[in-house]
């Protein structure tokens, strides 16, 4: 993967215009094998701000988006729970390589098109890509958080997140999942679930499912939250009437039994959900 400025320029910036520290936007685009033998790419691995010394390599924060409203929720997750005021949180997204672009006639394969044809469609695209990208920065600025992006050019996108660990030493990542997702982890086909079984071993991977943190090693999803019928209906039961201190005794001894109980179930999910690997 090579990595290069989206845009024209050699310094493209993004920011939400009301006086908030701007951010790098940077894409990486797949190079073949001829090229990566040849040389190291124009820009040294840490291609960001991080370069000039701001904030802590150990607080880095990277989190993977996408189109989907998990990503959002990963990101929210990120800045509440992990991100530090010497976090730098940077911005993953991977997007497809362009290989056919629309025509009056259909779909046209890209070499068979004009110059002007295909930079005109790529400007669009990028356009789509930065009014989607942008409201993650609002997001970012809004939590005051130092924010870079990296786009990355690949039609795998689980590939090009594992081989950018490595390249950037990423020791934190967040990525969003939507709660479907969870009910198939262990066949293996989820995004975070490859992710998960392919990152070094030096990625805390947090994985994020409607703004919670779920267990990497079984997927173990967060609990819906009760229903306003359900939260009355556990009201009215505890509700006991007045009887004789005999009755009220036992009804004490019954909800301390409860109570441990609950004090259990609660102490296992916590465990199930502390996002530790076993690994």
């Amino acid at each position: 993967m090579e990595p290069s400025h989206e845009g024209p320029g050699d310094h493209q910036t993004a920011g939400n215009g009301d006086g908030a520290a701007s951010s790098s936007m940077w894409e990486i685009e797949e190079v073949g094998d001829e090229a990566a033998v040849a040389g190291p790419p124009r820009h040294p691995t840490s291609i960001s701000a991080k370069a000039a010394g701001v904030g802590s390599d150990d607080d880095d924060v990277y989190v993977a988006i996408g189109k989907s409203a998990s990503s959002m929720d990963a990101l929210s997750w990120a800045l509440k729970n992990v991100a530090k005021p010497t976090s730098f949180v940077y911005l993953v997204h991977v997007f497809p390589v362009v290989h056919h672009i629309p025509t009056p006639l259909g779909m046209m394969p890209k070499s068979q098109l004009s110059r002007e044809q295909v930079e005109s469609y790529m400007n669009q695209e990028r356009a789509k890509r930065r009014e989607m990208l942008q409201k993650f920065l609002n997001l970012c600025h809004t939590s005051k958080a130092q924010v870079d992006i990296f786009l990355i050019e690949s039609d795998q996108i689980v590939n090009a997140i594992i081989e950018l660990i490595p390249v950037l030493r990423i020791q934190m990542l967040v990525v969003g999942t939507a709660k479907s997702n969870l009910k198939r982890w262990r066949r293996g086909n989820t995004k975070a679930e490859q992710i998960h079984k392919n990152a070094p071993h030096y990625c805390e991977l947090k994985i994020i499912c409607e703004g919670k943190e779920v267990d990497a090693t079984d997927g173990t999803p967060p609990p819906s939250p009760p229903s306003n019928t359900m939260i009355n209906k556990n009201k009215e039961s505890n509700k006991s009437p007045l009887s004789s201190p005999s009755h009220d005794n036992n009804t004490d001894a019954k909800n301390k039994d409860k109570e441990q109980k609950n004090r259990s179930k609660d102490s296992i999910f916590l465990r199930c959900c502390s996002g530790k690997s076993s690994k």
